[in-house]
């Protein structure tokens, strides 16, 4: 669905201005603009009409990495982009193209909700695998099966655990989620309602009392975006949020998982997201997990720490 739609040329000094315009929000920081090509959803140009001649689809980590481009705000392009996405524009107005839209995405707004740092957006799972292709969404039975040791071994050690909101009715080798003794069905509400949100679709929490004892994402699918992304929001609106937070992925997606986390875009967080993740792989869970099957309930959190691996890079 991702199309340029037309161009907007500045034509005053940047201002605050909080008076009502739009029906959501009031983005109250503004520009005054002019358009300068206007098209329809329909004549709208495609992103991925354009790969072959935009720099950011240069050596992609990933199918979607493409995307940071537009997620950003402001991001500076290299004037060769936005002299490509000019020059295809010019040629859609003068001589338009009509392609099918989908109304329905085509009406979605994501809701904005109020934070400590402005107003934002928390991506829900079932939105984010409706923009991937179902190659993608079909969950591998590792990530289930990694989420419900997760689950067990925090459970076994006298902590409660959460499973993210879409995925309490999920089962692995015919034990439901559901039936976990110490599954919580509610998450105590100690911070704003956009970090709620976000940490409720965390694949797995361990808790105590209402204090979060450590948090994994599970990454085994070909885009390891969306484990990475509910991190950094968590970071960027809990910069003093102190708990342990694993990456727990297979061994060979170790080099992806690092190069991922430290990204320019998690660096510059503060603190940066590889400072406070550490990456698990899938084999050092299930052979540690056995190793201490008989002893369990006496282990302590520290225990991931000796097989766990810190996401900072070292420098050359």
């Amino acid at each position: 669905m991702s199309r340029f739609i037309g161009i907007l040329e500045v034509v005053g000094k940047p201002f605050q201005d909080n008076s009502p315009i739009w029906k959501d929000e009031d983005f109250p920081s503004r520009l005054k603009v002019k358009p300068i090509i206007e098209l329809t959803p329909e004549t709208a140009t495609p992103v991925l009409e354009l790969k072959d001649r935009l720099s950011f689809f240069e050596n992609l980590t990933s199918p979607h990495a493409w995307t940071g481009q537009f997620r950003g705000s402001p991001t500076k392009w290299k004037k060769s982009d936005g002299e490509a996405v000019t020059e295809a524009l010019h040629e859609a107005k003068a001589n338009p193209t009509v392609r099918p839209v989908d109304k329905r995405k085509l009406k979605y707004r994501p809701k904005p909700i109020k934070a400590k740092i402005g107003s934002v957006t928390i991506p829900d799972t079932q939105t984010d695998t409706e923009m991937i292709s179902k190659s993608v969404i079909k969950e591998p039975t590792d990530h289930v099966e990694i989420q419900y040791l997760l689950l067990k071994l925090g459970s076994d050690m006298g902590f409660d655990v959460w499973v993210a909101r879409n995925d309490k009715g999920k089962k692995y080798n015919g034990k439901k989620f559901s039936e976990l003794k110490r599954l919580k069905q509610e998450l105590p509400l100690q911070f704003d309602d956009a970090t709620n949100k976000t940490i409720e679709l965390i694949d797995v929490l361990w808790l105590q009392g209402n204090a979060i004892v450590s948090a994994f994402e599970i990454e085994s699918t070909t885009s390891i975006y969306s484990g990475l992304l509910r991190m950094g929001d968590l970071i960027a609106m809990q910069p003093n949020l102190n708990i342990p937070l694993y990456l727990v992925a297979p061994d060979a997606r170790r080099e992806k998982v690092m190069t991922e986390v430290n990204r320019p875009t998690f660096s510059r967080l503060s603190p940066p997201l590889a400072e406070v993740c550490s990456y698990i792989s899938f084999s050092e869970l299930r052979e540690n997990i056995e190793k201490v099957a008989s002893i369990i309930r006496y282990i302590k959190p520290e225990f991931l720490e000796e097989f766990s691996e810190t996401c900072v890079l070292e420098d050359a």
